[in-house]
């Protein structure tokens, strides 16, 4: 596991303190959580994205290969 160093407000890292304490756990656990649902949110909308690209391809082929023309974008 590897060490991070970060600078935050004296008051600001006491009042997490006394919170983390409250809740059971502790500053560190706090950020290491707060960092992996950092990266996995990332992963989720790729993931969601590349789905909805993929209905995207299989919606044009559906269409016999017919593929969006400009007045299709700009209909309104």
């Amino acid at each position: 596991m590897a060490n991070l160093t970060i600078t935050v407000d004296g008051d600001l890292l006491k009042r997490a303190r006394i919170r983390a304490l409250e809740q059971g756990t502790s500053v560190n656990a706090v950020l290491r959580s707060y960092l992996e649902e950092f990266v996995r949110g990332r992963e989720e909308r790729v993931r969601r994205l590349r789905a909805l690209l993929k209905q995207s391809r299989k919606a044009r082929s559906a269409r016999q290969g017919r593929g969006w023309t400009r007045s299709d974008l700009h209909e309104r």
